[in-house]
């Protein structure tokens, strides 16, 4: 599979944008599964937000029987234990990186750039963000864990080692159990990074509770 400009949908919140949010969707969903989430959020018109929301590469995946999926990595059980394929979350690294330079050359820095995603996507997030060589704005995970925790310490970009990261999840999620994010959040701590760290009574999802937060979030690391 070669590594190219994913295929994104995009939302302005005003013209001529002056920050950018890349949301990578979960497992099996597309870019469109967070379209709605934009008028939800009640951004107010400043700063300009260009959100964009790439479609994951079509894979088959393990754990799904095989089934060719939206997928930005494969997942196989070993042993009773989920494990990411390696090199499917580098590969879609790479793209999300090229994500990146497409912000920059359209004139958003990195500073003015959050990663955000869900489940899967979320793991991406962290994945890239956290070894991303410029400073990022933030970086936001719902609802995911962090992919190749045994290589951070040696990949992290110093850059990134205090952006802003928000964490959430649902207590109730059968999808991935709170004690995964837990531990990955601990692992995350342990190498110094701080997490503004949200729960909330719900399953493998997003509530209002958590979308009003996100806006918050949003509003400070973005100056809106």
């Amino acid at each position: 599979m070669a590594d190219q400009l994913l295929d994104a949908i995009e939302i302005e919140t005003a013209p001529a944008p002056t920050a950018a949010v890349i949301w990578m969707h979960g497992l099996g969903a597309d870019g469109h599964d967070f379209e709605p989430i934009v008028p939800e959020l009640r951004l107010g018109p400043r700063p300009a937000i260009r959100f964009v929301f790439p479609h994951a590469p079509l894979r088959p995946v393990t754990i799904n029987q095989g089934h060719v999926m939206r997928a930005w990595y494969d997942i196989r059980a070993l042993a009773g234990v989920r494990r990411e394929d390696e090199a499917g979350v580098r590969q879609s690294a790479r793209q999300i990186e090229s994500l990146i330079a497409r912000e920059r050359q359209r004139g958003i820095p990195a500073e003015r750039l959050v990663l955000a995603g869900f489940s899967q996507g979320g793991a991406m997030a962290l994945h890239t963000g956290l070894r991303h060589a410029e400073r990022l704005a933030g970086v936001m995970a719902l609802s995911c864990y962090l992919p190749l925790a045994s290589t951070l310490e040696a990949e992290a970009a110093p850059a990134n080692r205090a952006v802003p990261i928000f964490w959430a999840h649902g207590v109730h999620d059968p999808m991935i159990p709170l004690a995964l994010a837990e531990q990955s959040r601990e692992q995350l701590a342990a190498l110094g990074y701080a997490i503004e760290w949200h729960q909330y009574a719900m399953p493998h999802s997003v509530s209002a509770e958590e979308i009003a937060e996100i806006a918050r979030w949003l509003g400070r690391v973005l100056g809106a």
